[in-house]
Parts: structure tokens; C-alpha cells; sequence
């Protein structure tokens, strides 16, 4: 389509003028609008952690809080390592470990393991993780 015509069909899925942009994001978002309408749109929930994520970006903390959406703060992991027992506390904007904060749980794994690890899967907060750790 020409631009003129990216800017009538616009119109037409957004029921508003065409912002003013290239035909490639003209075509984009006509794309995404009509997607939209045939497989459902993003869930509130998804909606608010983007929000809370460019709130988070536009403080200028310079990380972001990888959390699973499903831990709420105040939880408590518990995780045994070489038999030492290390517990981390869920925040709303990250983790506290050994009275610091830390943004990622995969933080936390190295500097327990000294290590790479996936923070989540050190944790036992992945299925397969867990399969995968099973005494066999």
C-alpha cells in the first residue's frame, strides 16, 4: 500500500488520524491492531508489569527486576548449597540477599556458586529444573 493508502486504512482499524510516521511503522501498527482483534489483546496483568518495568527503566536503576510475575514480595526462597542454607527475600523492585539488593536472582546464584547459574533454576522455581536435580 502507498502511504495515503496505509493512512485511510489507519483510520479505519484505529477509528483516529494516522500519527505522523513512516509507512513501515503505518503498517506495523495497522498489523499489530488487526492481530489484536483476531487472537485478544495483552492481559491487565501483562499490561501493568510493562508499565511497572518503564517506570523502573525511566528511575534510572540501569537493571530490571527479572522476577517471575509469580513471586510477590515478601516470599522467602530457601536454597541449600554445600550445606549452607541461603534465603532471599522477595522485594517489589528486586531481591535482598545477605542484607544487599540485587536485581536478578541469577546474581544471587553466582555469588553463592561463585558460577553462572539461571537464578530461577538454581532456586527450583523451573519444572524442569527441579526433574533435572532429582536423585536418580
Amino acid at each position: 500500500m502507498k502511504p495515503p493508502e496505509l493512512r485511510s486504512k489507519w483510520r479505519e482499524v484505529y477509528r483516529a488520524a494516522a500519527p505522523d510516521i513512516g509507512p513501515d511503522l503505518l503498517r506495523r501498527g495497522i498489523a499489530y491492531r488487526l492481530q489484536e482483534r483476531g487472537q485478544g489483546s495483552l492481559t491487565s496483568s501483562a499490561n501493568r508489569e510493562i508499565d511497572r518495568l518503564i517506570k523502573q527503566l525511566a528511575k534510572g536503576d540501569g537493571m530490571l527486576n527479572s522476577a517471575p510475575s509469580s513471586l510477590k514480595a515478601g516470599t522467602r526462597l530457601v536454597r541449600t548449597w554445600r550445606g549452607k542454607m541461603h534465603q532471599v527475600l522477595v522485594l517489589d523492585d528486586g531481591f535482598e540477599f545477605d542484607g544487599r539488593r540485587f536485581g536478578s536472582l541469577s546474581q544471587i546464584a553466582s555469588e553463592i556458586t561463585g558460577a553462572h547459574w539461571s537464578g530461577p533454576r538454581f532456586f527450583g522455581l523451573l519444572a524442569n529444573a527441579r526433574k533435572s536435580e532429582a536423585p536418580k
